[in-house]
């Protein structure tokens, strides 16, 4: 009897079945997101704990990520890390982003005023990304590593950002990833962060007082699409002995006409509307 050809089933939404190459694809991606998160690099047995993956699967994976530069091999180590191709995807997409290349000139600006650390955050399935930064020339200053996340709850730009988004949006946040506390002064309520949110719509800048790291104060304010939403938070920080409480309100008006410069710049509108 002839063998009937191999054939491959898919799904009706277009995903092959399991065993097929979107799984494979799925999982390398899994593994580069987990690689992305870890500044020093990771052993092949934590690397596919967190994945969820066996360690077999792990390996031949990271074995083709190797090949192709997405991922690298530390053998003095022997740990894993992120290669030099997934760097130069991020910095395609960074240039393709007209955010962060319109906003640039303007942080560099915000940041000779202010004489702080300026940084530009997006918002990613419910957390705050950073995807530039402009370092000030303190002795003592604030860094956000490109690309490192951030809960948006005790962050000046994802409050920014928090604050414009719809209440849906807003429900779905914060279900999704609650409310940790990182410092004594982090709201970890829904209701504390629900009227710390109006403020921010009230004077245009959110504040970050001490709730991300205790000594480090943050002042951001959002940068709006052209349908009047957040697409982006822009954010100034330092510590608290230099952002002390009677500059809080200048560096606020600061941060959020620089924001609104952008916004005009990128086409985007500033809200008609208050919200909520």
């Amino acid at each position: 009897m002839a063998r009937m050809p191999k054939t491959t089933i898919r799904k009706r939404d277009g995903r092959e079945s399991r065993g097929g190459q979107v799984q494979s694809l799925t999982r390398a991606l899994s593994i580069m997101r987990v690689l992305s998160e870890s500044s020093d690099g990771m052993t092949l047995t934590d690397l596919a704990q967190v994945a969820g993956l066996p360690p077999s699967t792990t390996h031949r994976l990271l074995t083709t990520l190797q090949q192709e530069r997405f991922a690298r091999f530390d053998v003095s180590t022997s740990l894993w890390q992120v290669g030099v191709q997934a760097f130069i995807v991020g910095n395609a997409f960074t240039r393709s982003r007209d955010v962060v290349t319109m906003a640039r000139p303007f942080m560099r600006r915000l940041m000779e005023e202010s004489g702080e650390t300026v940084n530009l955050y997006l918002e990613n399935e419910g957390e705050a990304i950073c995807i530039a930064q402009i370092e000030c020339r303190q002795l003592m200053r604030a860094i956000a590593r490109p690309g490192g996340r951030i809960r948006m709850h005790y962050s000046g730009a994802g409050k920014a950002i928090l604050a414009w988004l719809q209440d849906s949006q807003l429900t779905r946040i914060l279900q999704r990833h609650g409310l940790a506390r990182s410092t004594e002064r982090t709201l970890d309520t829904p209701a504390r962060l629900r009227e710390d949110l109006g403020r921010v719509r009230a004077r245009g800048y959110a504040l970050d007082d001490e709730e991300n790291a205790v000594g480090l104060r943050c002042v951001g304010a959002p940068i709006f699409d052209e349908h009047g939403m957040p697409m982006a938070g822009l954010s100034l920080s330092g510590p608290t002995a230099r952002i002390a409480d009677d500059r809080l309100p200048v560096l606020g008006a600061l941060v959020a006409g620089i924001a609104g410069e952008i916004t005009a710049e990128l086409g985007g509108r500033q809200p008609v509307r208050a919200k909520r």
